[in-house]
Parts: structure tokens; C-alpha cells; sequence
């Protein structure tokens, strides 16, 4: 499955800078506010490379993300209906946000509000989420308190029932709540799920620091995230306009730059790593002659439906999975050992997929 996340934030944040980081492109920032930047992720997995080694695959494949960077702030979008219209289809579409704030200083690149404060930004971004939100369902309600003066009465109840969760939906988004943090109802979710609310989306901010930051970071990210962060909300630091510095290196030089900055995870590791948490996915692997593969799924994924994401006639055909775990089968040196310590399973239709699974799918159609 290809992984959509929308890069939002105010200007000046780095925005483009971090797209660029996390997808090896050379985007312009000054670009016109109706053009977007696309771009495709690969998601680091060393497991996949072990797999390819051990069994000597003749190539490696991993997991995606795709990246969109709209060329404009969300700021007021919610009153440009010109621009909002594409830009709210487009984040919309999307699996989760990832939210640039600015926590840099440069004198050359001035900030929107006169100075640097995270905390402010990431509250005024969740107000324009907000915002959005509130201008969709006043738009709604209007059209409900015209149809209900002249529905019929074996449909009023239903359009009553929804103007009334709008409605509490609403009251909540105006005092601060945005719609992740609400407590609803699956049925109410359901309900809502074809509206495109933004403050919905789980959201990954991002903390754009400068070098000089380096040594902070951690301690900034936790200060933050305990302030704005929950199980749909989190907040990781990295540096820009260092990793920009990454793109293109091989990887000796590549782990030579981290170590002169002491910096432990790269950027795109840190973010991929943070929005699987967020969206709850996990990966099983494939591995043998041709291909060693790392497949994302959402956690709790059955067997046959993981088959599935091979392709449709495995699952409709299912007959069985054959797993080990990746931990064991790199331990053991390969399928041997893992039988002769008996740890090669044979899992059914009812069998959850985790995390690290090596499978082997045997189906008949």
C-alpha cells in the first residue's frame, strides 16, 4: 500500500525544504501558489537488504510514500475558495498531515510573525485546520436547514441526526478540540468520514531546527509533544537544511555526516518511522530468488487480506501461510536452522500478521 501524506505549514517554515529532504528532489520554494510538488519515498527497511544478502535476491523492494508539498499555505484557505477548493481536495485525499513549524533562526529568511516560537505556529495551525473544518460544516448545515423544511418525514430523522453530530462537532472545533482528539463513536466516524476533515487526519509535526539546535532537539521534541501530542499527534525534530546535505551521499560518507553530528537517525527515517506509529501499520516481508520485499499493512491484518496486498487471486485462493520471524530467521542463518528449532509455523485464515513475519503464502485458484 502507498502510504499519502500532505505537507502542510505557514510560510517561511521549510516546507519545501523537508519534501525535498524526504524525497531526494530539488523543488523550488518560489514557485506559484497553484503548483504542487509530488513526490515518491522510499521506506528505509534493513531488513529487506538483510534478506536480499542472505538469499541473494536480484533485487530489493520496499515500501512507499507519497509525498505532496501544495504550493501555498493552508493559512486562510478556508476563505480562498479559489485556492481551497483544489487544495482541501488534495490534502483531503490524503492518510495524514505532516505539519513543517519553523524552529530555525536566519536573518536573511524573516518569519511571517516577527519571531520564532513552535508553539505558537502549531497552534495556529491547528486553528486553520480548524477553520476548515468549521467552513465545511457551516456549508452543510445551511444546506440540511433547507432540506428539512421540506423533506418528507421518512427522511427527517436521518438529516436531523446528522445536522445534530455537526452540530456537536462544530461546538467542540470552536473551543479548541480538533476532531482527532473528539470522542466519537465509530458509527459517528463513519458518519463523517466522506466530509474531508482535516483536523481528523492524524498529524505528524515536524520541528524544522536549525544546527545550532542540534543538541536541544531531543529535549525540544519532548517538550512539545507533551504539550500537543497524543496518539494521534506527534512531533519529531530534524534539521533541514543538514539533511538536504545528505541527499545524494553514498553511505559511508552518508553515516561519516551523521557522526560529526551526532545526530542518530536521519530525518526520513525518524519521519517514516513516526507516521507507521501514527497510521498503525506495521510490514511482513517476502524474500527468495527474484525479490526480497517489505509490505505494509495495517496493524491487525489478517492472513489472507496480507496475501492480498500481493495480489488479489493469493488471497482470494488462500490456503495457508508459511512464517517465521525475521529476528529468527537472520539468528538461525536461514530455513534450516528455523526447522530445526521449530519455529516455521503454518498459521490459518484466522492468523493476525506482526510485525517482522517472513511469509510464504500457498493458495490455490
Amino acid at each position: 500500500m502507498s502510504l499519502d501524506i500532505g505537507i502542510i505549514g505557514l510560510g517561511m517554515s521549510g516546507r519545501t525544504t523537508i519534501f525535498n529532504c524526504l524525497t531526494s528532489q530539488e523543488a523550488g520554494a518560489g514557485r506559484s501558489r497553484q503548483e504542487e510538488n509530488i513526490g515518491i519515498a522510499r521506506v528505509p527497511d534493513t531488513r529487506v537488504d538483510r534478506l536480499k544478502e542472505m538469499f541473494k535476491s536480484k533485487k530489493a523492494a520496499y515500501g512507499e510514500v507519497k509525498y505532496v508539498d501544495l504550493g501555498a499555505s493552508l493559512k486562510n484557505a478556508a476563505k480562498d475558495f479559489s485556492l481551497s477548493g483544489k487544495m482541501l481536495s488534495e490534502l483531503g485525499a490524503t492518510d495524514a498531515l505532516l505539519c513543517v513549524v519553523r524552529a530555525f533562526k536566519n536573518e536573511s529568511v524573516s518569519h511571517p510573525q516577527g519571531t520564532i516560537d513552535p508553539a505558537r505556529d502549531i497552534e495556529a495551525m491547528e486553528l486553520e485546520l480548524a477553520f476548515s473544518d468549521m467552513a465545511i460544516i457551516e456549508r452543510r448545515l445551511e444546506k440540511l436547514s433547507s432540506q428539512l423544511k421540506s423533506v418528507r418525514a421518512a427522511d427527517k430523522s436521518h438529516l436531523e441526526g446528522e445536522s445534530s453530530l455537526l452540530e456537536k462537532i462544530k461546538n467542540q472545533l470552536e473551543v479548541g478540540i480538533p476532531l482527532r482528539r473528539q470522542k466519537l463513536s465509530e458509527e459517528e466516524r463513519k458518519k463523517i468520514s466522506t466530509y474531508q476533515f482535516l483536523s481528523l487526519k492524524p498529524m505528524l509535526t515536524v520541528l524544522n531546527i536549525g544546527e545550532e539546535e542540534l543538541e536541544r532537539a531531543k529535549q525540544m521534541e519532548e517538550e512539545l509533544d507533551s504539550r500537543f501530542g497524543d496518539e494521534n499527534h506527534q512531533v519529531v525534530a530534524l534539521a533541514g537544511k543538514l539533511e538536504m546535505e545528505l541527499v545524494g551521499l553514498d553511505e559511508d560518507s552518508k553515516q561519516a555526516f551523521l557522526d560529526d553530528f551526532k545526530i542518530e537517525e536521519p530525518g526520513l527515517q525518524k519521519v517514516i518511522r513516526s507516521s507507521f506509529e501514527l497510521l498503525g501499520l506495521i510490514s511482513f516481508l517476502t524474500t527468495g530468488e527474484d525479490e526480497s520485499r517489505a509490505w505494509p499493512i495495517p496493524r491487525n491484518t489478517l492472513a489472507p487480506q496480507a496475501a492480498g496486498r500481493i495480489h488479489s487471486d493469493i488471497e482470494r485462493g488462500f490456503i495457508r501461510a508459511e512464517v517465521v520471524q525475521y529476528d529468527d530467521l537472520v539468528r538461525l542463518g536461514g530455513y534450516a536452522g528455523v526447522r530445526k528449532e521449530g519455529l516455521f509455523r503454518v498459521e490459518g485464515k484466522n492468523y493476525i500478521v506482526q510485525d517482522g513475519d517472513v511469509i510464504n503464502f500457498l493458495f490455490n485458484v
